[in-house]
């Protein structure tokens, strides 16, 4: 076992206050990064945060949102109390109040036994999110606790990480890799480890998304040591604008293309690596035979990108030993992305970047802690299981997730088919500002008619105050004990621990409602037989060989790192049945997909063009000249949270849309105008920003946002849909195999206005009429 990371996890100060040590996932914060922080606590108070310089992967270094952490714990808007609302009052900000957990837990007791007397478990709903411990907890809160096959994430397509994961696992038999960083507790600095010449962010800027795991700043880290960066992004990113790196500024959408023309030069020019090829890969001469289909010519005309800077960028990369590329909510949220995201692990894979040291890492399926999230699934009877929504009709989407597919479920809500749903739980969900529901005036409309509704989170939001009857508070990381999952389980490189440091209120966490809800509402679960929370930490880590300690060792050690090994595909590491090779159908790396041809898809990567463009819909192209893309994240906030903290608001006080001079001097605009972003589905209004980091025929939208100083009642709901950029995303723009959205990529048109309350209904006078109703609600 490699020597691991140590240190005290209480540390008396002489002015009577206590240091804790823990790591923090979310709320607030990054998702799940674990950065390390220290918490100065004196008298049960919160009064000071610091970064842990000890923390051997974020070494101090803080987000704005973790050194906010007292001001978002203390602010006077923050919920610690439950509270109940007549559901005849849904919608009055004003109609709510406190009351106890035993009387909130009382009536979540009647309202599931009422439910299921009436309808059946399965009329019953979870909603969940991505950046908490919501994201692992949800689905036990569903599956176990109200024994509902039902949880939904409400975005198009499941367009965030679920597409990723799901395509490593067809095509590589594992979970979504990332950049090797160095997974060690000396991290770069071990003999083991070996630096990445050339790491590829592709649709991702980790420095401020630092997404599911990956801490953006180790980019820095590698960059000092020599590493060279390649953004491929429709923006000109910070890191993409350093010297020495490189950007390709794409057409938002394209990426398929563009990596089909990236695989072309490299096997074309033969630098492929032929062992790996020869002996681990599955279908590279049908591969070879389709990038001939993508000139770089041809490529150029789709994407935008220069057909010389796609032969730099093709060679850099192959040339590299070794490279490795980060590819995130770009691909997720494009219904061409299966098929982005196979081609951009075929460029890893043939030039031999997979499982070895600073390319891309391939979880260790030994270490599954976490595991409740699967396991949770055995408390369904098979007869319920087959209630799942709609993933009868989308079988790659029901071989990979364990949820409802989105927009079957809010069909199926507007409909009442295959049967009707009663009851919601929006689990730290604010899907009707967040990226995670397009077309959210139809989610909102849809869930207004269920009996009876639950919320659990930290503070009021547009969702919860339109929708919930019941709220549960719950706690932020520092007040609760947990573990930080990077990867959510799917590639256990280390793992960190949360440790509780004080309380605030009567809030709990997601472990400790689903133990209670448990109990109470499903005995024939696992819940009843722990007494505490700490029972159910201590059999997590006692299942698992390669975690030789108890939670109170855990708290001490803060962070334990599994032994490393790289290239377990040699080793028959990654096969169930100890074989050499990859967990897939042929036991190699399928360039050639074996699942997608028996499912009818095209078994290799193809480029389709988005289906809301201006070359898709040139009949179009003059009302809607633009392309317009949205969801880069911005350092003051995680996706809609954070709105209503003033220290982190100030930062980023109103919704932004980038623009390019050239574009804004056509248009009449200036820096600072408040201007109109529409299209064929909806409008919204930002403040421009005009800059030349972003093409003349692109803008960015960003996204999750509403405003905590707004009216709060319906049908305001905090100004909701004020600037909210899922007004102009479709629903039901899904892929071939049900996953993808185009909310990174859809064409519109934009205006000059006089405030962010212009309207300007007479838009909608081009819009066909079967698209809105009276009132310009999406039907």
């Amino acid at each position: 076992m490699d020597k691991q990371f140590e240190h005290e996890w209480q540390t008396p100060q002489a002015d009577g206050s206590t240091i804790f040590r823990t790591c923090a996932w979310s709320p607030p914060g990054d998702h799940p990064v674990g950065c390390g922080v220290e918490l100065h606590v004196k008298d049960g108070k919160l009064i000071h945060v610091e970064g842990d310089e000890t923390h051997p992967i974020t070494q101090g270094r803080l987000c704005p949102r973790c050194l906010a952490l007292k001001d978002y714990t203390y602010d006077p808007k923050r919920i610690i109390y439950p509270m109940k609302r007549d559901p005849e009052k849904r919608g009055q900000a004003d109609a709510w109040e406190q009351i106890t957990w035993d009387e909130a837990f009382a009536i979540i007791e009647e309202k599931v036994g009422d439910i299921e007397k009436k309808y059946g478990r399965e009329a019953i709903l979870v909603f969940g999110g991505t950046g908490r411990e919501a994201c692992m907890f949800y689905y036990p809160l569903a599956f176990s606790s109200l024994n509902t096959p039902n949880l939904c994430y409400a975005q198009s397509g499941w367009a965030c990480y679920g597409p990723r994961a799901s395509v490593a696992d067809y095509i590589l038999g594992a979970g979504y890799p990332e950049l090797d960083t160095g997974y060690f507790p000396d991290r770069m600095d071990d003999p083991r480890y070996k630096l990445t010449e050339v790491a590829v962010c592709w649709g991702k800027m980790p420095l401020w998304s630092n997404g599911d795991g990956f801490f953006g700043h180790s980019l820095i880290d590698m960059m000092k040591r020599g590493t060279k960066i390649i953004c491929i992004d429709p923006r000109v990113t910070w890191l993409g604008s350093r010297k020495g790196n490189m950007t390709l500024q794409l057409k938002p959408g394209t990426d398929a293309a563009l990596a089909m023309g990236i695989l072309n030069v490299i096997i074309n020019e033969d630098l492929y690596d032929h062992d790996f090829v020869g002996n681990w890969c599955y279908g590279f001469e049908e591969l070879a035979e389709r990038v001939n289909e993508y000139p770089l010519e041809l490529v150029e005309k789709i994407t935008w990108v220069p057909a010389e800077d796609i032969r730099t960028a093709a060679r850099m990369m192959a040339k590299a030993n070794p490279m490795c590329i980060l590819w995130g909510l770009a691909i997720d949220q494009n219904k061409n992305g299966v098929q982005a995201g196979h081609a951009i692990l075929s460029i890893q894979a043939i030039t031999g970047n997979i499982d070895v040291p600073g390319g891309l890492t391939v979880g260790d399926p030994s270490v599954r802690l976490g595991r409740w999230v699967t396991d949770s699934r055995m408390y369904l009877s098979d007869e319920l299981w087959a209630k799942r929504i709609g993933v009868d009709k989308w079988p790659a989407f029901a071989a990979t997730m364990a949820s409802t597919h989105p927009d079957e479920t809010l069909e199926t809500l507007e409909t009442g088919q295959p049967y009707e749903v009663k009851m919601a739980w929006i689990n730290s969900s604010n899907f009707l500002s967040a990226t995670c529901a397009d077309q959210n005036q139809r989610w909102y409309k849809a869930l207004l008619p269920m009996e009876y509704t639950i919320a659990s989170d930290l503070y009021m939001n547009p969702t919860i105050e339109g929708l919930a009857d019941l709220f549960l508070p719950m706690s932020t990381f520092a007040e609760h004990d947990g573990f930080v999952i990077p990867y959510y389980m799917s590639n256990n490189v280390w793992l960190g621990c949360m440790a509780k440091a004080f309380s605030v209120g009567d809030t709990k966490s997601d472990l400790e409602i689903c133990w209670e809800v448990g109990r109470r509402v499903t005995p024939h679960s696992n819940w009843p037989k722990y007494n505490n929370t700490d029972e159910w930490l201590n059999e997590q880590l006692e299942g698992e060989p390669l975690l030789p300690f108890t939670w109170d060792e855990f708290k001490e050690m803060g962070m334990y790192f599994p032994p490393m090994t790289y290239k377990k595909y040699e080793k028959g590491m990654l096969r169930n049945d100890g074989q050499p090779g990859f967990n897939t159908v042929t036991g190699k790396f399928e360039l050639y997909s074996v699942l997608y041809d028996a499912w009818g898809e095209d078994p290799m990567p193809y480029y389709e063009e988005p289906t809301y463009t201006q070359v898709s819909k040139s009949e179009l192209a003059e009302e809607y000249p633009l392309m317009a893309t949205s969801g880069a994240r911005v350092s003051a906030f995680f996706h809609s949270e954070h709105r209503q903290i003033a220290k982190l608001r100030a930062l980023n006080p109103d919704p932004l849309v980038e623009i390019n001079p050239v574009t804004a001097q056509k248009y009449g605009i200036e820096d600072g105008d408040w201007v109109q972003v529409y299209n064929m589905f909806g409008q919204g209004n930002w403040r421009a920003v005009v800059t030349p980091t972003i093409d003349e025929r692109t803008i960015h939208c960003q996204h999750g946002w509403w405003f905590p100083e707004d009216e709060g009642s319906a049908p305001n709901l905090y100004g909701v849909f004020k600037a909210n950029f899922n007004l102009l995303v479709p629903h039901f723009n899904v892929g071939n195999l049900g996953f993808g959205c185009p909310a990174k990529g859809i064409m519109a048109n934009i205006r000059k206005v006089e405030s962010i309350e212009d309207r300007n209904e007479q838009n909608y006078k081009q819009i066909p009429p079967v698209l809105v109703d009276s009132h310009g609600w999406i039907k």
